[in-house]
């Protein structure tokens, strides 16, 4: 025997209270992710993400460890993914959408 069975095996014993629990857990795992967890949970590689934004996988690597970049880089990494960036500033109970931030300008 392997060891392995499936999660559904593994948690039929659980009560109500704790299933409830670990879905609360699960939904907020999901909420924060790096972008290399991001890009697995949309069962992409990162040379299909290099592909899609016309770079070399390396690039992409080093992208996904950064912890500082430009807005643009991060919008076109999630774009890239098939979602769209959205940056939210909170001040107390207030919560601000923040437009044009990482977008290519208008030619005046």
């Amino acid at each position: 025997m392997t060891g392995h069975r499936p999660f559904s095996e593994l948690t039929k014993g659980f009560t109500p209270e704790r299933r409830a629990r670990v879905a609360a857990k699960a939904a907020q795992l999901r909420e924060a992710m790096t972008l290399e967890e991001l890009r697995k949970a949309h069962d992409l590689s990162q040379e299909e993400v290099a592909a899609s934004l016309s770079v070399g996988q390396p690039a992409i690597a080093k992208l996904e460890k950064r912890a500082d970049m430009h807005v643009s880089n991060l919008r076109r990494y999630i774009e890239a993914l098939g979602g769209t960036l959205e940056i939210t500033a909170h001040f107390g109970n207030e919560s601000v959408v923040v437009e044009n931030i990482g977008e290519p300008t208008a030619a005046a």
